[in-house]
């Protein structure tokens, strides 16, 4: 569905790059064949942890993730509120993120923001919370929890964390999130247009010019407005969507359509100062 960004394979790796590696080069030689068996050895998991920590790492390096996981856990598990414990927790956050255990990597990233808050990788583990959301956003037609888990995780990145590197990328994956909030609204505002159930569309595209003016839905919705507002003869209404849409996107085809629609009124855009849509509007020229 959606590439991880490489961010999370450079912060990884930079993790990683903190401890001394064990040397695998000759059992990675010796185990190629076998793509199921630990690159490291069949350790008793109470090896010291520094020896677990690393030979977590060189499964990472190996692509042996299920093996990296449980190296880390048993290190967090055997040697907690360690120094050893606290790396471990944030790697095993990562290697259960890249196996697409999502739940899992979510609750081990809370584990550390609530055990860690303040500690070097904190942005990280939140970064991961926020994308193991994002990562099960589904698309309009479905239920939209994971967009609004995903805005308020990324939220606290940019919040929490503003001078971290995974910044730029929240912003993205809060932007992606808070289309997807407002596809579902227009979605469903559709099937109410469809019926001719005219306010509770109006209601759906209202909340989408509201509350998510600067997502790419906004077109539709100040076009879908006229449409609804035409239909029930409210054509001050009508008139001030089209105006509103016209103003923001005078090349848009949603605004070219809106235009004919009222012609076939005797009508044109026209701006009612006192309408909601056109105080909306002044904010769609602040968000935009």
């Amino acid at each position: 569905m959606k590439q991880v960004g490489s961010v999370v394979v450079k912060k990884a790796a930079r993790v990683a790059s903190l401890c001394v590696m064990v040397s695998v080069a000759g059992v990675l030689a010796s185990c190629q064949s076998d793509p199921d068996l630990d690159i490291t050895k069949l350790a008793a998991e109470t090896d010291p942890p520094e020896v677990l920590y690393n030979q977590g790492l060189a499964n990472i390096k190996a692509g042996k993730m299920t093996e990296a996981s449980r190296k880390f856990d048993a290190v967090d598990a055997q040697h907690p509120f360690s120094e050893w414990s606290r790396k471990s927790l944030v790697m095993s956050t990562f290697t259960k993120y890249r196996m697409g255990r999502y739940a899992d990597a979510i609750a081990s990233g809370e584990r550390y923001l609530k055990l860690y808050p303040e500690s070097e990788d904190s942005a990280y583990a939140q970064y991961l919370v926020g994308l193991s959301h994002w990562k099960q956003i589904s698309n309009v037609t479905q239920d939209q929890r994971s967009s609004v888990k995903t805005i308020e995780a990324m939220q606290r990145v940019v919040d929490g964390y503003p001078d971290s590197e995974y910044v730029d990328d929240a912003q993205a994956k809060i932007r992606f999130a808070r289309d997807q909030l407002a596809g579902k609204e227009m979605q469903v505002g559709r099937y109410y247009l469809e019926r001719k159930e005219y306010l509770a569309a109006i209601s759906r595209f209202r909340t989408v010019v509201e509350k998510y003016p600067t997502t790419n839905q906004i077109e539709e919705a100040l076009a879908r407005l006229v449409e609804a507002y035409f239909a029930m003869g409210v054509v001050q209404e009508a008139q001030t969507a089209a105006a509103v849409l016209g103003h923001n996107y005078p090349d848009s085809q949603w605004y070219a359509d809106s235009y004919k629609l009222l012609q076939k009124g005797g009508l044109e855009p026209r701006e009612n100062a006192g309408s909601w849509i056109a105080r909306a509007g002044r904010n769609l020229l602040v968000g935009s």
